[in-house]
């Protein structure tokens, strides 16, 4: 059974947002000449990288809710020019919604392990994913969806 991680996604308001930084970044990395690769830098390297790698993903808490998921490529521990311990996580870069779930801020990231994991938003409501998402929350507010 696969193991995830939790992290925040600082600075963005909706997975639009999300999957537009992401396109952003690639592009400029084709820009410079470099071989487009989805990556988020962590500061800790994940000790339980096997289990991650085992079809892991890093799911996103934006604005409040775990909102979508990436799938865990490959991890890359390297150390940076200070000689600080820090870890590449190279992800698939196609942004996959889940059923949204309420979760509190905090720092760094967290395991959630594949028993906690909201499910696809595609297996839980299909047809939703299709919704923009300010209706989705709105319905979700109201209890509908």
């Amino acid at each position: 059974m696969p193991l995830h991680l939790l992290k925040l996604s600082v600075g963005t308001d909706s997975v639009q947002d999300l999957e537009d930084w992401i396109k952003l970044k690639m592009k400029a990395q084709k820009k410079r000449g470099k071989k487009p690769e989805r990556i988020h830098t962590t500061r800790m390297v994940p000790k339980r990288a096997d289990e991650l790698l085992d079809g892991g993903s890093i799911f996103w808490v934006i604005k409040g809710e775990i909102m979508c998921r990436e799938k865990i490529l490959d991890i890359r521990p390297f150390v940076d020019k200070e000689g600080i311990g820090r870890c590449r996580l190279v992800l698939d870069p196609k942004c996959i919604l889940v059923e949204p779930r309420p979760f509190r801020a905090f720092q760094g990231w967290r395991y959630l392990n594949a028993k906690d994991a909201p499910r696809d938003l595609s297996r839980a409501a299909p047809g939703a994913a299709k919704m923009p998402e300010p209706l989705r929350r709105e319905l979700r507010e109201l209890g509908l969806l």
